[in-house]
């Protein structure tokens, strides 16, 4: 055989024989999931040999700019209305939709803060309390819950005045672990998390206060990696996920 053509042969069955290379999946992750999604997805990367890339923030944002073609290949949504518009939009992968869990909300105040916790999001009304925060209800579903809420009761219009809004729940929840805000109406998951558990404490708000977040999945339609975010949607699923989500409080169905 000419030399030539067994190197071409050689290389041809180099190529046969290397293993895939792995992929990376993009995912647009709600903020509420900063805590439980890093071990989900790297359990998920260590079984499939893929690399998972997070990306955290707004919901409703997400919303907008995958609307737009921002690139990601899975979109984990905290509020499920969001991927069922983006799956009638063409957006989404029609048959993808995916809950993954229930999110709830809490009042969460750093440990060295007066606030009476017993007397729930009515004490927000008190005087003392002077900022209050919440993610953005235009964008962020904690943030239309944590309003439901103080409508729920009546102390909208008084606590109105003292509302500082993150972008996101997780910047919410930045707010008052840093004391630019006294108290927050943040998400359980957060409240759950290493950080906030050891510098704060919290109660949470009856669930009959406000519309239940429903949280949801849906594989993008422009992904180029369908195979792969089919499996990871899969895998929230899975035993395992399902105990992480619920150790962060989200109600998984089963």
């Amino acid at each position: 055989m000419p030399i030539l053509c067994r190197f071409v042969f050689a290389s041809a069955l180099a190529v046969l024989a290397a293993p895939a290379a792995a992929q990376t999946l993009r995912v647009a992750a709600a903020s509420d999931l900063q805590a439980a999604l890093p071990s989900i997805a790297a359990e998920f990367e260590k079984d499939t040999g893929h690399k998972v890339a997070l990306t955290f923030g707004s919901s409703g944002n997400f919303f907008t700019q995958l609307q737009n073609g921002a690139p990601f290949d899975v979109f984990l949504s905290a509020d499920s209305d969001y991927p069922r518009q983006l799956e009638r939009g063409g957006q989404g992968e029609r048959g993808t939709l995916y809950t993954y869990g229930t999110g709830h909300i809490v009042l969460w105040t750093r440990n060295d803060s007066t606030l009476d916790l017993t007397r729930g999001i009515a004490a927000l009304a008190d005087p003392g309390i002077r900022r209050v925060a919440i993610a953005n209800p235009d964008h962020a579903p904690y943030g239309r819950a944590a309003v439901a809420a103080l409508r729920h009761i009546g102390v909208y219009e008084s606590v109105q005045p003292k509302l500082v809004r993150g972008e996101n729940i997780s910047q919410a929840a930045q707010f008052v672990q840093s004391g630019n805000a006294d108290v927050g109406i943040l998400a359980l998951s957060l409240a759950l998390a290493p950080a906030l558990k050891r510098s704060g404490r919290y109660v949470e708000i009856p669930e009959s206060f406000y519309p239940p977040i429903e949280q949801a999945a849906v594989i993008l339609a422009a992904s180029r990696e369908k195979a792969i975010a089919r499996q990871f949607v899969q895998f929230l699923g899975q035993p395992a996920s399902v105990r992480t989500l619920q150790s962060f409080g989200f109600v998984v169905s089963k």
